[in-house]
């Protein structure tokens, strides 16, 4: 279990931005929705500055229930600052729940896979990456994907 926990802190550590904007968000919310179609994904992506929505974006096959799921993880991310992978296996790995170990319910955090801190360095969190639709690993890895592929590029020039 340390292992993944050091392998999602990693990530964290590894993917920031030297700043973000909302030309940024357009810019990595068109990449997620590029996948989504190339690949047939029915997600949702909702691309955050705390609680200013900067790109959003749902395929067919989504629901509401996708809105819901988007809306508990960002919570969570903004309130620990960790991806919600992150906190999931860190409570899994502690044997607890949300609400055994911060008393938060579960109808308004999610302790899943999809969200990631938007963080910039300097400043730290300034919002969220957050995508529901697939099975929380596969959501995270989503995120993880496509903010390697975008920084990877901006750090190139490209």
């Amino acid at each position: 279990m340390n292992d993944i926990l050091g392998l999602l802190l990693e990530q964290e550590e590894r993917l920031r931005f030297s700043s973000f904007n909302e030309e940024n968000a357009w810019q990595l919310g068109c990449l997620f929705a590029e996948r989504a179609e190339r690949d047939g994904l029915a997600i949702s992506v909702d691309i955050a500055m705390k609680d200013r929505v900067l790109f959003r974006h749902s395929r067919a096959g989504t629901s509401p229930d996708n809105d819901a799921w988007i809306r508990r993880k960002k919570r969570t991310v903004n309130r620990f600052g960790h991806s919600s992978f992150y906190i999931g296996k860190k409570l899994e790995s502690l044997g607890l729940t949300m609400s055994e170990k911060y008393y938060l319910s579960e109808r308004h955090y999610a302790a899943h896979g999809g969200c990631f801190p938007l963080i910039v360095q300097g400043v730290g969190v300034i919002g969220t990456v957050t995508v529901s639709g697939l099975p929380q690993e596969e959501d995270h890895a989503l995120v993880v994907d496509i903010l390697s592929a975008y920084l990877a590029g901006a750090r190139s020039g490209a």
